[in-house]
C-alpha cells in the first residue's frame, strides 16, 4: 500500500488506475474540473471555480454526488505559494490535514507536500504542470525507497487516432493504494499555483506552450 488514507478510503484503488481529468474554461461561473474513470463515470467534480466563486483562493473537491471531500485554500501571506488542505468543507478554526508549497520562490522548483498527523509522511512533485507532465513521489521516511512514484499527471492520447489531446484533458495515473482524492487535491493546488505565476507576473517554463510530439 502506498500512502494509505489521507482524504477518503473510498478512492483508494487496489490496481493501478488511470482517471481522465477534464478542465473547463475559467471565464464563466460554475467552471472547474470533471474527473472520469475508465467507464466514463464521474468520480470527482469541481464546479465552484469561476470568477463568481465565493473565494478565488479556496477550491472545493466533491464526489460525483456533490458531497464535499476536500477544501484547498491558499495561505496568506506566503512567499512560497503555500496551500493547505482541509477535510470536507472548511470551517473556521479547523486544522489542515496537509500543506503544499513551492520549494523555492526563485525560478522553477519542485513542490513539497507535508501531511499532518502522520510524522514523516511527505511527498514531492516534480515536472511541469502546464505541460501536463508531473510525477508525485512518496519521500516519507518510511518509504521503501527514497523516492517512490505514487501518481503521475500525463498528456492524454486518443488511441484511435494516435493524437495527443489538448491540455484541458489529461490523465491522472494512480498507483495501487494511493488516495485518489488526495491526488486530485494536489492537482487543484498545482493548477492554482500555475495560475499564480501568471497573476504575479512570474516567468513560466518557456516550453510550457509547446506541443508534445507523439
Amino acid at each position: 500500500m502506498r500512502g494509505g488514507v489521507i482524504v477518503n478510503e473510498g478512492f483508494i484503488f487496489e490496481e493501478e488506475t488511470q482517471l481522465t481529468v477534464l478542465k473547463t474554461s475559467l471565464f464563466f461561473a460554475g467552471d472547474g474540473f470533471s474527473v472520469y474513470d475508465s467507464k466514463g463515470q464521474v468520480v470527482f467534480r469541481v464546479d465552484s471555480y469561476g470568477p463568481d466563486a465565493r473565494d478565488k483562493d479556496e477550491v472545493v473537491l466533491m464526489d460525483a454526488s456533490g458531497n464535499c471531500l476536500l477544501t484547498v485554500r491558499r495561505k496568506r501571506p506566503s512567499l512560497h505559494h503555500r496551500w493547505e488542505g482541509y477535510l470536507g468543507e472548511r470551517m473556521e478554526g479547523q486544522k489542515p490535514i496537509f500543506s503544499v508549497r513551492r520549494s523555492s520562490i526563485i525560478g522553477r522548483s519542485s513542490v513539497a507536500v507535508d501531511v499532518y498527523g502522520n510524522p514523516g509522511e511527505e511527498y514531492q512533485i516534480d515536472g511541469s504542470f502546464p505541460q501536463r507532465c508531473c510525477t508525485i513521489y512518496d519521500t516519507s521516511q518510511n518509504s521503501s525507497t527514497s523516492r517512490e512514484v505514487v501518481a503521475e499527471i500525463k498528456r492524454k492520447v486518443d488511441a484511435s487516432a494516435n493524437v495527443v489531446l489538448g491540455k484541458d484533458v489529461f490523465a491522472l495515473c494512480l498507483k495501487p493504494g494511493f488516495d485518489g482524492a488526495f491526488a486530485m487535491g494536489l492537482v487543484l493546488v498545482l493548477d492554482q499555483i500555475n495560475g499564480d505565476y501568471i497573476d504575479d507576473g512570474e516567468e513560466m517554463d518557456p516550453t510550457s506552450d509547446d506541443i508534445i510530439k507523439s
